[in-house]
């Protein structure tokens, strides 16, 4: 009897997704930590689906020759991905007792290939975090579930408001100002009229600085 058609992977809303990803995580890591453990994988993937976009479409403008030049990345603001640093190869292995170091090396690699990434991604996280293989294969096919084609501009930051909002109250007394919620946001934007000028953050966490460093070159995309 012929085999039938593979059927297409399923897709759910990325709160959905990021509230299961959560879940995985339940008595692995404390629930401040969540949103890091996830939003470095987030980045892996929505990086690595960017990357073979553009090197399908260098392949069809330009021809195969050109697959591993890296300028044809950057000129469109697309990381370049070694074959390790890639989201498929991850999933292949993510069953894998060393799927940690996997993950580590990816990011690793990434920073490697692309100077400008210098000192945002996490060094040896995910191998210090010693999370149980089991449960790390299932938050990267939740992960995996999400569809990085958004249509939301600043799906990084979103990603990180989510887990904020979430989680903010279990950082304990004294953390919660690190977060400020969406409404007070635009409040506080529609009293100033920033219309002109550059506002600066005057107080900014080094974890802040890396999320903002990436979400630059999210946006640029």
């Amino acid at each position: 009897m012929a085999r039938g058609a593979a059927k297409p992977k399923k897709e759910v809303s990325m709160e959905e997704a990021l509230w299961k990803s959560a879940d995985k995580l339940r008595g692995s890591v404390e629930p401040a930590e969540y949103k890091h453990v996830v939003l470095s994988l987030f980045f892996l993937k929505f990086a690595s689906d960017k990357f073979e976009a553009q090197r399908k479409l260098i392949a069809e403008k330009y021809g195969e020759k050109f697959l591993d030049n890296i300028a044809f990345y950057t000129k469109d603001n697309v990381f370049f991905l070694p074959e390790i640093s890639r989201w498929s190869y991850i999933m292949d292995n993510a069953k894998q007792d060393d799927i940690a170091l996997k993950i580590d090396t990816a990011l690793y690699t990434i920073e490697k290939a692309n100077p400008s990434l210098k000192g945002a991604l996490p060094d040896n996280y995910y191998s210090r975090l010693h999370i149980d293989t089991a449960k790390l294969a299932s938050l990267l096919d939740e992960i995996d579930k999400i569809n990085t084609g958004d249509a939301e501009n600043d799906i990084i930051g979103r990603i990180y408001e989510y887990f904020l909002s979430k989680f903010a109250l279990a950082e304990g007394k004294g953390k919660g100002e690190f977060y400020t919620p969406k409404c007070i946001v635009n409040l506080i934007a529609e009293m100033i009229e920033p219309y002109d000028g550059v506002l600066y953050e005057i107080i900014i966490p080094q974890w802040i600085q890396k999320i903002e460093k990436i979400k630059m070159y999210v946006l640029a995309v």
